[in-house]
């Protein structure tokens, strides 16, 4: 029979997702939820698409589109998510492909945008490296200093239990109202706007069993907090920070000690995906600090006549005089005018 392809809905969402969990080239980025919530959280059309044949999923094609006034238009597989692309047999991968091209003409939108991780697809524009993504097997066997000596190397090992003596502890739960303020005060000092709090609960809400938010403790009050998702053995803190205090208290270090700890011997993690860093930040050199090595990704694009590779990142010029004014914002004056921003920096 031939190849189908079909809009998703609710109905299929169950057979797409079984397909991503038993696709060894799909990731968490695939499922099916990432499509309700970038619709609930920042209002963007999400035109996902599969690929059936003889009645089963062969394919699976994760796309959101995004148009805003300040940052201009772009189809991309997906937004808010660091990793995407079709996925399936080669066949459905071609169809996939040919379908978000149409789409992309039908919309007239001048970029699309595949954010791959291993190459650049056929027919597409790579670009200059820019993106990096950490990821690397972890040991986890229960005893604290023997999982620390297998998995962090010497110099964040002693930042670890320089964090443990000064009193730190950690607890994991779904506490998003905790999650938010610490984040949102970590990403105003790095001179980012925040993202809106229903986006946190919406993919809390999403994936239920597959998350969990790691906060850091010091006498009681919190100073890292970070949501982490769990899927095929492997756990990716994604969305964390640490207020001003957390590092002079090695706070970072023990938050992400703690995700290791808890995803191994809770969740029988194997594996720690660090996420996407840009190269030159300080996010990446503290990944490779911590005994992770840059992979880099290789984001591809089919661009419209006159169009550019989208360059909405920190590492734009054009942006630098914004970002040291954000960090300059009071913190309620940025969380209030963050949310509206974010949305179209996906």
């Amino acid at each position: 029979m031939a190849l189908k392809i079909r809009p998703l809905d609710d109905a299929a969402a169950p057979a797409w997702d079984a397909f991503v969990r038993a696709e060894p080239s799909a990731t968490f980025f695939h499922l099916s939820a990432w499509a309700r919530v970038i619709q609930k959280s920042f209002g963007h059309p999400t035109p996902y698409a599969m690929a059936e044949q003889d009645g089963a999923v062969v394919g699976v094609l994760p796309l959101a589109r995004m148009k805003t006034f300040l940052f201009g238009e772009v189809l991309a597989s997906t937004l808010f998510c660091v990793y995407g692309g079709p996925v399936g047999t080669p066949e459905a991968v071609a169809a996939l492909t040919l379908h978000a091209i149409a789409l992309q003409k039908k919309f007239g939108a001048p970029a699309l945008e595949f954010r791959r991780i291993a190459s650049v697809d056929e027919g597409f524009l790579g670009r200059e490296p820019l993106y990096f993504t950490f990821r690397k097997p972890i040991k986890i066997t229960g005893d604290v200093t023997k999982d620390q000596e297998a998995n962090i190397p010497r110099k964040q090992r002693a930042e670890v239990r320089k964090g443990f003596k000064k009193g730190l502890s950690s607890v994991s739960n779904s506490d998003v109202g905790t999650l938010h303020r610490v984040y949102a005060e970590s990403v105003r000092n790095l001179g980012s706007p925040v993202f809106p709090k229903k986006y946190f609960q919406a993919l809390v809400d999403a994936f239920p069993a597959e998350h969990d938010v790691t906060t850091v403790l010091h006498e009681g009050n919190a100073v890292a907090s970070v949501l982490n998702f769990h899927f095929r053995q492997e756990v990716l803190p994604y969305y964390g920070g640490g207020t001003f205090a957390a590092r002079g208290l090695a706070a970072n270090e023990v938050m992400y000690f703690e995700v290791m700890r808890r995803a191994g011997t809770e969740r029988g993690a194997q594996k720690f995906d660090f996420g996407r860093s840009k190269l030159g930040t300080g996010a990446f050199a503290f990944k490779k600090n911590f005994g992770f090595e840059p992979e880099e990704l290789h984001y591809c694009y089919r661009l419209a006549d006159g169009a550019k590779i989208p360059e909405n990142n920190p590492n734009n010029p054009k942006y630098r005089a914004f970002i040291a004014l954000w960090k300059k914002l009071p913190l309620p004056v940025a969380n209030l005018l963050g949310p509206p921003l974010v949305r179209g920096l996906g």
